[in-house]
């Protein structure tokens, strides 16, 4: 009888084990859990246990989501534990706490190939001055296109030519432009014209804006709200790692006074990091952040925004920063309805920056689409580098609003220019009339921020790129006054942060400048050159035969890292589309 006693052990053995590895795991349900004097502000264990039952409950003194939040399906049954006589004790133990995981650890995620997304509107076409003297459009100073089209063509493929935003391209990099004289106007305006590399009869105009600069100490506090997408999706190396190169940045930079909390989702939605201005917990909940599940990007906002707003700062820096791939496949993820939720969300003092990562799943027109109306900015974080850059060397430019709703308005005289064509800037364009209405939402500055738009226009003695016209009465007329040598007049609005009046910039520019045109050289030069980038990329038919050898030789030589690197890729431009 001795040979059933064996078994009989083992199993009492396993049992006593079973009851005491349970004893000494916390209990699933959240309402039973005793809560500590003082609760530790990182909850990794929205990763360990992602139940339905958890949504209304709170663990460690930490909300995890409100009962509207969508829940994720259930873990999968643990796996049976079968032991016979043939086991050992140990193996026998092994099984029995496989048994009581919560379930096992998620898979590498298959990431689709053909999901990415991207609005791109048409390359801007001429405009005759008689017709159409004014233009209007709204600042932009998102950087995203720029470093998606860098991860193309890294990956040795041409980018999508309704990837790429000319403007984009060109506010990427820093220009000479002078700084403020004083911060009672936040930015400098500068204009320049040379003449056209590609296009012997016209010229460029450029139109530069910078805003002052503010050091880490002299910005106001920040209470920011990380909103990370923790679903399958982002189970790659290019995404969720990035994701934590980012945060680990924004750590290094936070000050003593600011808050950072940390907002996670997939199939539900928590909190992970609770506000806090300790480095070492920022850290800690960086280190466990993991990838699974659907998405439930439309929920999430609506927890980041309500955890932004219960700790708001007066007079401070309230924004979420969200980091995600763009695959919204579960909640609100229809466009229209997010914009809409976050232009109304806006109103409470909170902006909104987006942050994408990886391939396959990116939708650009919706995350460039809700960081304009969140009145934030757009960047796409392609390497560790790109995110020191957004939320290290550039932490200001990404947070601090120095002027909001900054609009372009520029009037050419028809005595001296003939056409013209805005390059870039195709889908911030506002109508004449929108320029004047402080009700109309347009681009905001950052401290440090530049800004940068390049016109084409043809002399009005050129033969131009339009037919000449039948009839005497739709023609332009000699003899018209020149308003003093004026060739155009530009014109520049915007609002103060804390003012819902416009103030007006404006001044004239010369026509002898445009007579006077040189060549581009230097500075000038380079930000042709990345424009060309662009149009190029773009199959602008306007560029003719300019080729990205052309660009490289305008791009000139040295400067600081991202120049040389533009010149790298532009010669990875040139490999890819002969290959």
């Amino acid at each position: 009888m001795r040979h059933f006693n064996i078994p009989a052990k083992t199993m009492s053995m396993l049992a006593v084990t079973g009851l005491a590895l349970t004893s000494a795991a916390p209990s699933l349900d959240a309402r039973s859990i005793a809560r500590p004097a003082a609760p530790d502000p990182v909850n990794c264990s929205i990763f360990s246990r992602p139940r339905a039952d958890h949504i209304t409950g709170r663990r460690s003194g930490v909300a995890l989501a409100s009962p509207s939040m969508v829940p994720a399906p259930p873990p999968p049954p643990p796996s049976q534990v079968v032991v016979t006589a043939s086991k050992s004790a140990a193996s026998g133990m092994a099984a029995a706490e496989r048994s009581i995981a919560p379930h096992p650890l998620p898979r590498p995620y298959q990431q689709p190939q053909d999901r990415e997304r991207y609005d791109g509107k048409d390359v801007a076409s001429i405009k005759r001055v008689a017709d159409a003297p004014v233009s209007t459009f709204a600042v932009d100073v998102d950087t995203g296109s720029y470093s998606n089209v860098r991860r193309f063509l890294n990956d040795g493929q041409m980018p999508p030519e309704a990837a790429v935003r000319t403007e984009e391209m060109i506010n990427y990099f820093r220009y000479d432009y002078p700084r403020p004289q004083n911060r009672d106007t936040p930015f400098s305006v500068s204009t320049d014209i040379s003449t056209t590399p590609w296009n012997d009869a016209s010229r460029l105009l450029r139109i530069g804006l910078r805003g002052y600069d503010v050091a880490s100490d002299e910005r106001p506090r920040a209470n920011l709200v990380f909103l990370v997408d923790v679903s399958g999706s982002m189970n790659s190396r290019d995404k969720l790692p990035l994701v934590k190169s980012t945060l680990t940045a924004l750590a290094g930079e936070l000050r003593s006074d600011d808050r950072v909390s940390i907002v996670v989702y997939s199939g539900t939605v928590g909190l992970l990091l609770a506000p806090t201005s300790n480095k070492d917990h920022v850290k800690e909940a960086v280190d466990c952040l993991s990838a699974r599940g659907s998405t439930a990007g439309g929920d999430a906002l609506k927890l980041a925004y309500s955890t932004a707003r219960d700790n708001f700062i007066d007079s401070g820096i309230n924004r979420i920063i969200m980091a995600t791939d763009g695959d919204f496949n579960v909640g609100t993820s229809d466009t229209d309805e997010l914009k809409k939720y976050v232009a109304k969300q806006r109103e409470s003092g909170v902006t909104l920056t987006m942050l994408g990562y990886g391939s396959g799943n990116i939708r650009d027109e919706l995350m460039e689409g809700i960081a304009n109306v969140g009145n934030g900015n757009y960047a796409y974080i392609d390497s560790a580098m790109e995110a020191r850059k957004v939320l290290g060397s550039e932490l200001s430019s990404t947070l601090f609003t120095i002027a909001k709703d900054v609009k372009i308005q520029i009037e050419f005289n028809p005595a001296h220019v003939k056409e013209y064509r805005l390059i870039g800037y195709e889908n911030r364009l506002l109508a004449e009339e929108d320029f004047a209405n402080d009700k109309i939402d347009a681009g905001d500055i950052g401290a440090g921020h530049q800004v940068t738009a390049l016109y084409e226009i043809m002399p009005a003695d050129a033969s131009g790129w339009l037919p000449e016209r039948r009839y005497p009465a739709n023609r332009v007329t000699d003899g018209r006054s020149d308003l003093g040598g004026e060739m155009a007049h530009v014109k520049l609005r915007y609002k103060l942060p804390d003012e819902d009046r416009s103030r007006l910039i404006s001044r004239p520019i010369a026509a002898g400048d445009m007579r006077s045109a040189s060549e581009p050289r230097g500075d000038m030069a380079f930000a042709v050159a990345v424009a060309a980038f662009g149009q190029k990329l773009r199959g602008d038919k306007y560029l003719g035969s300019y080729d990205f050898r052309n660009i490289g030789l305008l791009s000139g030589k040295g400067g600081d890292y991202w120049r040389q690197e533009f010149r790298k890729l532009n010669d990875l431009a040139d490999s890819n589309s002969s290959s």
